[in-house]
């Protein structure tokens, strides 16, 4: 050794010195392994005002895991957009899906945000054997049918924590009377949840003793309704309802309907959860006023239970919760308990799918911001709330709620 080379030993001893002999030899700490929470929703695009929100109140939910996760464990997202050229697309969200099947890591995804996403995505998760837990999907086929559990019929993948068409549909036509609305025209998207959603509305506003004057469905991507607006103007109706979102078209009918001769003003606008967005009031712009909708979900904001999360979430994206925001927190909160119980199930193992998947069919009691909850036997909540709004001077103004379980 040179003179040189044993000056630096020497050196560098005495530094190690200073912390004491046992720190020079510390093996280092192995790296906590991660349990992936799978989101796929709509982050792009038109749906992104819809898709974002609820992703965010996904991601609080991880990070507040983090803070009491069980020791040598750490929680993470993984999220994956479904919206192809700005609208959502149930290819891409299959596709989405396989890849996060493929990961052993991942316990559980939340999503899809539409239903006819969910149609294609649920074939996917029934084989592999991946717990979905969506926090806005209505249409109630996707659970109250074998029809999407295509490998394993009698193997609930698929759950949801907000309510079904077949009562928010019921709803709308009750809000509809409410309004003192008699003659409705009504249009729908023709898709899985925009047509299942108008047809419900339908047939339980007729049997309500209202005049549907006719039912009309647009065609994908199109941008120009003034034909058939002129259509629906001859019949003079009270109000439009419209099946669908406001990336199929929900905040353009709205917009256009005053240049087929119906002012906004006077004949009302009702809608499902679809046009719940900001993206519709900006679409729609001044003729956003006088428009109703239903929400398969509670406010959020009226409950006691939700106020420290309304506060760290503007606290962290410094906007304000969307409509699904604490459906996709909750969404979360229900795959990573049921990881962290599969854990100390384990005696401190690596969670398995298989046990997690076991633990979410078997959710019940489970508290949480949006009500104390379960999952029935096809996947639903056994605690459906629908809440009504309207939008008033270009703002969404809370009207009431219903838990439609009690009803």
């Amino acid at each position: 050794m040179s003179r040189r080379s044993l000056a630096r030993f020497v050196a560098l001893a005495a530094i190690l010195s200073m912390f004491g002999t046992s720190a020079a030899f510390t093996p280092a700490q192995a790296a906590d392994q991660v349990i992936k929470i799978g989101v796929d929703l709509p982050v792009s695009g038109a749906d992104a005002s819809d898709g974002i929100p609820t992703q965010n109140g996904v991601t609080l939910a991880v990070e507040e895991a983090n803070t009491h996760a069980p020791k040598g464990f750490k929680f993470e997202v993984d999220a994956l957009d479904d919206a192809v050229g700005g609208v959502h697309n149930p290819q891409q969200g299959a596709t989405n899906i396989r890849s996060l099947a493929a990961d052993p890591a991942v316990m559980g995804v939340v999503g899809p945000f539409n239903s006819n996403v969910a149609a294609a995505e649920i074939p996917v998760s029934n084989e592999s054997g991946l717990p979905l837990i969506s926090p806005s999907n209505t249409n109630p086929t996707l659970t109250k049918t074998a029809k999407y559990r295509t490998a394993h019929p009698d193997v609930i993948t698929y759950f949801r924590v907000c309510a079904t068409d077949d009562v928010q549909g019921k709803a709308g036509a009750e809000f509809a009377k409410t309004l003192g609305l008699k003659k409705v025209y009504v249009i729908d998207d023709n898709e899985t949840y925009g047509l299942g959603l108008a047809n419900v509305f339908e047939k339980d506003f007729k049997e309500m003793g209202g005049s549907v004057l006719g039912h009309d469905h647009i065609t994908a991507n199109q941008q120009d309704f003034k034909a058939l607006l002129t259509k629906v103007a001859s019949t003079h109706p009270d109000a439009v309802y419209y099946g669908g979102t406001t990336s199929t078209g929900g905040g353009l009918v709205r917009q256009q309907m005053a240049s087929a001769g119906m002012d906004p003003t006077k004949v009302k606008y009702v809608g499902g959860d679809g046009i719940s967005d900001e993206e519709f009031i900006k679409v729609a712009s001044d003729a956003a006023n006088n428009s109703y909708y239903t929400v398969a979900a509670p406010n959020a904001a009226k409950s006691a239970s939700a106020q420290s999360f309304i506060k760290a979430y503007k606290a962290k994206f410094h906007s304000d919760i969307g409509a699904y925001s604490a459906n996709g927190y909750v969404a979360a909160q229900v795959i990573i308990a049921a990881a962290e119980k599969t854990i100390k199930q384990n005696g401190g193992k690596a969670p398995a799918r298989a046990q997690v998947l076991k633990n979410i069919q078997n959710t019940s009691g489970f508290k949480s911001i949006i009500g104390t909850f379960g999952f029935d036997k096809n996947g639903d909540t056994t605690s459906p709330v629908i809440a009504l709004w309207t939008i008033k001077d270009g703002k969404q103004d809370f009207v009431h709620q219903i838990n439609v379980s009690a009803k």
